[in-house]
């Protein structure tokens, strides 16, 4: 289908989106904690309790889209739903469109929310933060940025730095670059820029089909592609940055949380 097209029964992207879906991309490679998505959080493996996480948003069907049949074997032993995907997708935007299209060729669902799969304390208020970014007509893509808190975040380049044209209410803007660099220049708040998208199904399939670009190879940040190709990404602000689980450490924290709660 031509990126330009629209899917039939889809919302058109002039109204806000009526039937969302939550894809939750898994996958069992990672260099600094291996078998991630299986670790043990409380007796559960992680990846349950980012499936639980997203059915506490409440936003609608959520799926798990993984790259390995254990992952799958393992939400679907806990009651959720899961589809395999092919292991070599480049980025879990990819994954997700291809387990969209086997989950729901008929264009049912008219956005996608893409929650991250190492995001086991996430808090539910984030994701509908982002897809409420699409109740305008001109926005493809919706995400979440918490104000940096960290005086170390501002100058580490594993924190993306979103630049917003923000609203006279600050609560949400218009995302006009992201960099690992310290942007803004000047006095003012920084932002964190949380890696959870909405996306209106039409955006979610133009940006796949799209190169990578320029800007996005350079920085290494691939939300620079659809801003180069001229789609509309409107950042809402949330309150703080969800923990994600990257190393044993963050496993560690993220046992002490959910333990507790």
């Amino acid at each position: 289908m031509a990126a330009n097209e629209t899917t039939p029964n889809a919302t058109p992207p002039n109204r806000a989106p009526a039937n969302p879906i939550v894809l939750i991309p898994a996958r069992m490679k990672s260099e600094r904690l291996p078998d991630k998505p299986l670790a043990l959080i409380d007796g559960l493996p992680m990846i349950v309790h980012v499936v639980r996480r997203a059915e506490e948003a409440d936003l609608g069907r959520v799926a798990v889209a993984c790259a390995e049949q254990e992952i799958a074997d393992a939400v679907r032993d806990h009651g959720g739903e899961a589809v395999l995907t092919d292991p070599g997708h480049p980025s879990g935007s990819d994954r997700i469109w291809e387990a969209l299209c086997k989950l729901d060729a008929n264009g049912r669902h008219d956005a996608i929310v893409n929650i991250q799969g190492d995001l086991p304390v996430l808090d539910p208020a984030v994701p509908r933060a982002a897809l409420a970014m699409l109740d305008r007509a001109e926005v493809d893509i919706g995400a979440p940025a918490a104000p940096i808190v960290d005086e170390d975040d501002i100058t580490n380049p594993s924190v993306t730095k979103p630049v917003v044209a923000w609203e006279a209410d600050g609560s949400r803007g218009r995302a006009l670059y992201f960099s690992r660099a310290t942007v803004p220049h000047g006095p003012g708040p920084l932002f964190h820029f949380i890696g959870l998208y909405a996306y209106r199904r039409a955006a979610l399939e133009r940006f796949v089909t799209l190169p990578p670009s320029a800007l996005e190879l350079r920085e290494k940040l691939e939300q620079l592609r659809p801003l180069e190709a001229g789609m509309r990404i409107d950042v809402a602000r949330v309150d703080t940055v969800p923990l994600g689980v990257d190393t044993p450490a963050d496993l560690e924290k993220a046992r002490r949380i959910l333990e507790k709660s």
